[in-house]
């Protein structure tokens, strides 16, 4: 009985494949094509694959991660902490800038001692964590360490909002460098929220798609089939049926326009906020009366050329805008189909700081610290009150320590002028500050809050 329905089966697939090929050969034979397998995913995954990377560690660093709770929800057993081995792979990247600017999460690299990055096409590097986000935006840049004038293929970004339900992703990686990776699917859905300001991103702050997302690919980039990077790959969650996460391209732009600029690159202030991508970049932003906006800059302006050379990328752009000689920068712009040049001269952070609140702050150096009875990195020391400024009259004296700005700690001076850059003339604002005081044999240090009014 066995035998004979085995016959019968067999016959079956046989007289199937027969009829398959028969109809196979007949397309053939009356001029038919086979299905094209070099599609619009094949292409991109072609052109976009050269800029993706792996990145891994030789030591791990202990670090208490703001993520790590959450990883552990959503990746489960793949998620935990192993001694640190030869090479270990923390995750993957993508390549932003043609110089070597590696875009990854935060958490990916937070606990890196040293870094290396492998390209696609096997060859490796050492990189540098040079700015890395905050627990709210989770983006990291790492810098490739490579020869002088070597150049490596960047991702372009999507426009902020270029995002369709329901159309076809690719969440690309490189995991545990084992190669470049790719999974396909949809769009499932955009951040359901808008975004709040000190309030941790999760979830619904994320793109969700159904691509599979594992955790070496973590940090490698999500894109739309015209290749533009619409997201950074984040987490699936494991009890979510493969429903991944990405950080959309909006945020990402943010992050990176706030953290890579002349104020935290080389401590001046400038105002303008280039958005990260091909050259020509655009401005996303100009502070109002910042030396950006008094130069007469405007959001949307394109930036053509810094002293009269055209930017290679965006970090060659903040770098030449912020490393001039007498801080005066020369900008060519163009907008409404004009071209003008504009002088913005950059002022030391201290020089802002002092503007807005009247105060000449000093960082605690160790030798500082220990002079006033301070620790480092509690808060800037007063150097002086400007007898003119906002502070006037305030009970603030040279030695009190500033403490915080609007409840926000303030250990070094790019905090603490990025807390008072925002504010607009008019605002008030608290002040925490901090002095010792003689009580008999006793000293004691006291805290206490003043407020003032933004010229």
């Amino acid at each position: 009985m066995n035998e004979q329905t085995d016959r019968v089966n067999g016959g079956g697939r046989t007289l199937a494949l027969a009829l398959l090929l028969g109809v196979w050969g007949l397309s053939v034979a009356q001029g038919g094509e086979l299905p094209e397998r070099r599609d619009a995913v094949v292409e991109v995954v072609e052109r976009v694959m050269p800029s993706v990377v792996n990145i891994a560690t030789e030591e791990i660093v202990e670090y208490r991660d703001p993520f790590e709770q959450m990883f552990r929800e959503f990746w489960g057993p793949y998620y935990r902490r192993r001694p640190a081995d030869t090479r270990y792979s923390l995750g993957s990247g993508v390549i932003i800038d043609e110089e070597g600017w590696v875009l990854t999460n935060m958490h990916v690299v937070q606990r890196a001692r040293r870094v290396w990055v492998q390209l696609a096409d096997g060859r490796e590097f050492e990189a540098q964590p040079r700015i890395v986000g905050t627990a709210r935006t989770d983006v990291a840049l790492l810098q490739i360490l490579a020869k002088e004038g070597e150049r490596f293929p960047a991702i372009q970004f999507a426009a902020d909002d270029d995002l369709m339900l329901g159309e076809t992703v690719l969440a690309l990686g490189n995991p545990f460098g084992l190669g470049g990776s790719v999974s396909r699917g949809i769009l499932s859905s955009k951040n359901r929220r808008p975004p709040r300001e000190d309030e941790p991103l999760y979830i619904a702050d994320w793109l969700q798609t159904d691509a599979a997302i594992n955790p070496g690919s973590s940090g490698g980039p999500l894109v739309n089939l015209h290749g533009r990077l619409i997201g950074l790959s984040v987490a699936v969650y494991r009890e979510g049926q493969g429903i991944g996460f990405a950080i959309p391209v909006k945020q990402v732009v943010e992050a990176l326009a706030e953290i890579v600029t002349p104020e935290v690159n080389q401590s001046l202030w400038f105002g303008g906020r280039l958005r990260p991508g091909v050259p020509p970049l655009s401005f996303l932003s100009v502070q109002p009366g910042s030396p950006a906006d008094a130069a007469g800059l405007k959001a949307g302006d394109r930036l053509i050329s810094v002293n009269g050379q055209a930017p290679t990328g965006f970090m060659d752009a903040v770098d030449r805008i912020g490393s001039n000689p007498g801080r005066v920068a020369s900008l060519a712009v163009r907008r409404e189909g004009e071209t003008r040049t504009v002088q913005v001269t950059l002022k030391p952070l201290i020089e802002l700081i002092d503007q807005r609140l009247g105060l000449s702050l000093q960082e605690l150096t160790s030798d500082l610290a220990q002079r006033f009875g301070y620790n480092p990195r509690d808060g800037l020391l007063i150097a002086d009150v400007s007898p003119d400024g906002p502070a006037a009259g305030l009970d603030l004296r040279p030695g009190y320590l500033l403490v915080a700005v609007g409840g926000q700690p303030t250990p070094d001076l790019l905090t603490a002028a990025g807390l008072v850059m925002g504010l607009k003339p008019g605002d008030q604002v608290e002040l925490t500050v901090a002095a010792w005081q003689q009580r008999g044999p006793f000293a004691r240090l006291n805290r206490g809050t003043v407020r003032l009014r933004i010229p």
